[in-house]
C-alpha cells in the first residue's frame, strides 16, 4: 500500500516524515502514545506459501487496520506501516484536551479495540504493546527501537496480568471453602461436633490464605525453588483429606459426592503448601467439569520411586486432541460453563515441574477425567497401599 505523508489516521505514514511528526509533538514538551501491533502471521505465511500470498494477507490486514484506527483515533494521529513490515504504528499526536497528554486508559483502549479488529476481521495473531516517546526517549528517532520498546511493554504488561490472575486464582479457592463453611453454620442446624468440624476446616483455610498473602511471590509461583522442594517430605494422604474437607461445600452445590481412598504412610518431595495447591486446583477442576450428581474420588500409590496422587471423575472427560495442550496458560476445557479462568493446570503443571515430578491427563475408569500428579517418594520404604472396603 502506498505511502502518504499526509497526517491524518486515514493514511500511512512511514519512515522519516512518521518520526518527524512524533518529534514535532515530542518538542512541545509532550509524551507521545505510540501503539504497535505486530502480526507474525506474515513471515509465517511468506515461507509457508510464498512471498505473493503473505503480501495479500498483509494487504487484506493494512484495509482492517485502517478501518479500525479511523473508527478508534482523531484527525491528527498518524498511522505507520512500510511494504513487507510485519507490524503497524500509531502515533497518538492528538491530545485528549488543550495542553493535556493522551490517558494511558486511551491508549490501551484504542489499542485493544484496533487489535479486536484485525483479528476478527483477518483470524491472525496479533501482538501488541504501546510506550510513550519524548524528546528525551532512548532510540527516540529510530522507528525499529520504538517498535521494539512498545512491544517489550506489552509483554511485561501480560506478565504482570498473568500474576495478578494467578493471585486471584489461587486466593478465590481458600475464600470460597470458607464462605461455604461459615454461611452453612449461620443458616444450618448443626450439631456441635459438625459445627466444630467446620469451624476447624474454616480456621485451616484461614491460615493457608494467610501464607499466600504472606508469601505471594513464592506462591504464585514466580519463585517456586525446586532445591526447597526437594528438602521438603510431606504426607500425601493428609494434605489429600485436608483438601477434600476445603472443597466439600464446591461439591455439595453440585450435588457430587467428593471421596478420598485412604492409602499408606505416604510421602512425597513436595512443600505442604504446593501440594495443597495441587490438590485443590486438580480437585476443583474435576468437581467443575464433573456430571452434576456424579462422583470424584482422590487416591494416592506409590510406583516406581513415585508418590501418585490420583483424581478421578465420571464426567465428559478431555479428549486426546486437548490433552496436549489443556495445562498451558488460559486453556479450558469443553464445559466453558464453568468458569475459571484457564490457569489453575497451568499453575499444577508448573509445580509438578519445579517439585521433580509431572502431571499427565486420561480416561478415568469412572468414565470421564484421571489426573495423575507425580513428585518423587520420600521415606517410603516398606509403605503399603490400603483400599477403602467396599
Amino acid at each position: 500500500m502506498a505511502s502518504d505523508t499526509n497526517s491524518s489516521a486515514g493514511n500511512f505514514v512511514h519512515g522519516a516524515p512518521f518520526v518527524s511528526a512524533i518529534e514535532r509533538r515530542a518538542a512541545l514538551g509532550d509524551a507521545v502514545p505510540v501503539l504497535v501491533l505486530r502480526v507474525p502471521a506474515f513471515a509465517q505465511r511468506a515461507w509457508r506459501h510464498g512471498k505473493a500470498s503473505a503480501r495479500r494477507l498483509e494487504r487484506r490486514t493494512a484495509r482492517a487496520f485502517l478501518a479500525a484506527a479511523r473508527s478508534v483515533l482523531r484527525d491528527g494521529d498518524v498511522v505507520s506501516h512500510g511494504d513487507g513490515c510485519d507490524w503497524f504504528a500509531i502515533a497518538m499526536l492528538e491530545p485528549a484536551r488543550a495542553g493535556a497528554t493522551r490517558a494511558t486508559i486511551d491508549a490501551r483502549a484504542a489499542l485493544e479495540r484496533i487489535a479486536q479488529a484485525v483479528v476478527a476481521s483477518c483470524n491472525v495473531e496479533v501482538q501488541t504493546g504501546w510506550c510513550y516517546v519524548d524528546a528525551g526517549s532512548y532510540g527516540a528517532r529510530d522507528i525499529d527501537a520504538i517498535v521494539e520498546r512498545a512491544l517489550e511493554r506489552g509483554e511485561r504488561e501480560r506478565e504482570r496480568y498473568e500474576f495478578f490472575a494467578t493471585v486471584g486464582h489461587e486466593l478465590r479457592t481458600p475464600l470460597t471453602s470458607i464462605r461455604g463453611y461459615l454461611e452453612t453454620l449461620l443458616e444450618g442446624d448443626v450439631d456441635p461436633t459438625t459445627a466444630r468440624r467446620f469451624l476447624d476446616v474454616a480456621r485451616r483455610e484461614a491460615l493457608r490464605l494467610a501464607r499466600l498473602v504472606d508469601g505471594m511471590l513464592e506462591f504464585s509461583l514466580l519463585d517456586l525453588s525446586a532445591a526447597a522442594s526437594l528438602c521438603a517430605a510431606t504426607g500425601i494422604c493428609e494434605q489429600i483429606d485436608a483438601a477434600c474437607a476445603a472443597l466439600e461445600p464446591v461439591a455439595a452445590q453440585r450435588g457430587i459426592v467428593l471421596r478420598s481412598i485412604p492409602a499408606g504412610p505416604l510421602r512425597g518431595r513436595i512443600r505442604d503448601d504446593a501440594l495443597m495447591h495441587v490438590l485443590v486446583n486438580l480437585i476443583e477442576n474435576a468437581i467443575k467439569y464433573g456430571r452434576p450428581s456424579g462422583r470424584v474420588e482422590v487416591s494416592a500409590r506409590l510406583r516406581e520411586g513415585c508418590v501418585e496422587v490420583v483424581v478421578d471423575d465420571d464426567g465428559p472427560g478431555v479428549s486426546p486432541s486437548e490433552r496436549s495442550r489443556i495445562f498451558g496458560i488460559r486453556e479450558r476445557g469443553n464445559r466453558r460453563d464453568a468458569g475459571g479462568n484457564g490457569i489453575g493446570l497451568a499453575i499444577v503443571k508448573t509445580i509438578a515441574e519445579r517439585s521433580g515430578g509431572d502431571v499427565t491427563v486420561g480416561t478415568s475408569a469412572l468414565g470421564g477425567s484421571q489426573f495423575v500428579f507425580r513428585v518423587p517418594a520420600a521415606n517410603v520404604a516398606g509403605a503399603e497401599l490400603r483400599a477403602l472396603p467396599s
